[in-house]
């Protein structure tokens, strides 16, 4: 087996970052291919068959790279296209996104969850299966934040008008009596420091990256990886790479991002 093995990652932009970085420390000795799709950014108005079209082409292409793990670190990408990913390639692991649904409806104390999300997740048949499974029995409240992809896609996680969007949303869950907050998009856990002041301990945030990372830990192990401590990420994006790699750089707090543009 070749020693070059790669896990990929992809987004419609840097918010699958969180989930890239939940990987990286769950998994260090291996090396990360992250694209970013930002030329199609965002995801969530998109039609359906247009995300499946770009996951394909996106997965053709890590898979180029020499990945033989992909995580769909994108929600909407993943209650778009990951079934169709699984039957595409089938022999290649996949692993996808899902609002934390389970963990919130076990843990509430007041029977009442919201799950945020872009429109395209809350209308998936993924979402729906999971909410009908799992959270039968709470009341659940959805909200699709018009502007926080946007936001963190600029690296505006800590200012002034991020706090007022932020408190719009989440004042309301908290008066209506939530208790757990779960988030159904990649890009919302760069926003939990945030959240977590307007929450002032009245609600626990649920962020599903580690959860994602330990179900690719599950399936990584089974090839080769690197010695520990020579890993490294290698970054794409179909946008602007000067602007991904100061967004990027920002969000995980990392220095001389070095990303390169693939217009495919």
């Amino acid at each position: 087996m070749s020693d070059t093995f790669q896990i990929g990652l992809f987004d419609s932009g840097v918010g699958g970052l969180s989930v890239l970085r939940a990987v990286a420390h769950e998994l260090p000795a291996h090396d990360l291919v992250y694209f970013a799709d930002q030329k199609y950014c965002p995801y969530g108005p998109r039609p359906a068959s247009e995300i499946r079209a770009r996951s394909t082409r996106i997965t053709e292409f890590l898979m180029a790279e020499q990945c033989e793990v992909v995580v769909v670190a994108c929600n909407t990408a993943s209650a778009a296209a990951l079934a169709y990913l699984r039957a595409r390639f089938p022999h290649t692991p996949f692993i996808g996104m899902e609002p934390a649904i389970k963990p919130a409806a076990s843990a509430t104390r007041s029977g009442k969850i919201a799950v945020l999300a872009t429109r395209g997740t809350l209308e998936g048949k993924l979402f729906s299966r999971t909410r009908a499974h799992y959270a039968r029995d709470v009341q659940v409240q959805t909200v699709y934040p018009t502007d926080w992809v946007e936001r963190v896609e600029r690296g505006d996680i800590d200012s002034p008008e991020t706090l007022a969007s932020v408190r719009a949303v989440i004042e309301p869950l908290l008066e209506a009596g939530v208790d757990e907050i779960a988030l159904g998009c990649t890009h919302y856990p760069f926003l939990i420091p945030v959240i977590q002041a307007v929450a002032g301990g009245r609600a626990t945030v649920l962020d599903p990256s580690e959860a994602v990372a330990r179900q690719t830990a599950r399936v990584a192990p089974r090839h080769p990886a690197r010695q520990a401590g020579a890993a490294h990420a290698q970054f794409y994006t179909s946008g602007d790479a000067n602007e991904f790699a100061r967004v990027a750089s920002k969000l995980l707090q990392m220095q001389n991002t070095l990303v390169f543009r693939s217009d495919i």
